[in-house]
């Protein structure tokens, strides 16, 4: 017999509008929710709508995680299974699967156009970085005669997020509650809330991580949110519209099947000292041939300043139809740049989810000699050259275009 943890009687039992799921690694919160979402289709009248902001396949993501459920309430026969669906045969009633973000950019509009949802379920909400999209979304959960719920399922990230400032700060919330108020119902579980489902040898990893890394343990396996990173290098930044004020110029960091290969897009507002950042793609294992074709797609015929690490590479990708140019660097290169962008404010694009991590993430590894970490910093590397290349200053020579 399959029991779901306590601490989520209410979503059963309370008539709130917004659920707000959070919790540390190995809690079991999206278990306990997707087991709640398959019993709650045996009422009829329900179309839930699932969604991620990056779901770009819920055939081969999502939908085997409900398929064990199913099996595991021995019901799978009452369920007719889509690509991008399923239904109970009994009651008529559906969950549906798509994602915010397309290739293209978000089809905000496609779900807001999707008729009769009555469940708004966002899995790994802390992704979702435009709280006006998740108003247009919100908006469109208004079925009559249903109780209509709003799900936010997330591991809680900094106290910077809208979900934090929208449904803690403001609300008096503390993090962490289990509570019902104002419309919210409240649920937090941690790795303690499910020991009987964790193995021995993975309660031993967490025994580790909360004795040398306690602030880690705090955020990860007691799903605490975090404030600035300790040392953070920027702090001159704010999520909004990206503008083209002039000419835009990208730049580009390789990491092939390690690391991420990026491409940003700069845009340098002189006048009034402000530099206009956008995430175009921050993917691994692409082949030459593929960061060309991206780059034609996101860039057209612009300037990319490229990491010169791999001057083959840029041959290579230059020689596919890319108006690519490489960064030299020289010593003191990685500072200086940092330097340029300090003196700016800089305008994020809240669809760039990853340029947000590493702004909240890169941080000095020795502060007194300024030297940051080497990690959280794909596309700030790539910021940094194209930046660069545009607001140098030749007398100082500690970085040059060829």
């Amino acid at each position: 017999m399959i029991e779901v943890n306590k601490k989520y009687i209410p979503f059963g039992e309370s008539d709130s509008r917004y659920y707000i799921i959070t919790g540390g690694r190995g809690s079991g919160k999206s278990f306990s929710i997707n087991l709640l979402l398959v019993l709650l289709t045996y009422e009829k009248g329900h179309t839930i709508l699932f969604t991620r902001y990056t779901l770009s396949s819920a055939y081969i993501s999502i939908i085997p995680e409900f398929i064990e459920k199913l099996e595991l309430l021995d019901v799978f026969n009452d369920f007719y299974i889509t690509k991008d669906e399923i239904r109970n045969k009994k009651s008529g009633s559906k969950i549906i699967f798509k994602g915010i973000k397309t290739s293209s950019g978000d089809q905000t509009a496609n779900l807001k156009s999707l008729q009769g949802v009555t469940t708004f379920v966002l899995d790994e909400a802390e992704e979702l970085t435009s709280e006006d999209t998740f108003d247009k979304i919100d908006l469109s959960v208004r079925q009559l005669g249903q109780h209509n719920r709003v799900i936010l399922i997330l591991n809680p990230t900094t106290k910077e997020h809208w979900i934090y400032n929208r449904f803690f700060e403001d609300k008096g919330t503390q993090e962490g509650s289990n509570e019902t108020k104002d419309n919210i119902t409240y649920i937090h579980t941690t790795y303690l809330d499910n020991l009987e489902n964790l193995s021995a040898s993975y309660l031993n990893q967490i025994e580790n991580i909360k004795k040398r890394r306690p602030e880690k343990y705090k955020h990860q396996m007691l799903g605490g949110w975090l404030n600035k990173a300790e040392g953070v290098i920027f702090s001159n930044w704010k999520l909004g519209t990206f503008k083209k004020v002039g000419v835009s110029v990208f730049g580009q960091d390789y990491g092939f099947s390690a690391d991420e290969s990026v491409l940003v897009e700069t845009n340098i507002d002189s006048n009034n000292k402000i530099i206009y950042l956008k995430e175009c793609f921050y993917l691994k294992g692409l082949t030459t041939t593929e960061i060309a074709e991206l780059n034609i797609k996101h860039a057209n015929k612009s300037l990319i300043i490229g990491d010169s690490a791999e001057p083959r590479l840029l041959s290579e990708i230059k020689a596919k139809g890319c108006n690519v140019q490489k960064s030299i660097k020289g010593q003191g290169s990685i500072t200086y740049g940092i330097s340029l962008l300090q003196d700016y404010d800089l305008i994020i694009d809240d669809r760039s989810i990853n340029l947000i991590k590493e702004l909240n993430n890169y941080s000095w590894l020795e502060k007194k000699s300024r030297t940051p970490q080497d990690k959280w910093n794909h596309l700030i590397d790539a910021i940094r050259y194209a930046v660069t290349y545009q607001l140098q200053n030749p007398n100082r020579g500690t970085y040059y275009i060829s």
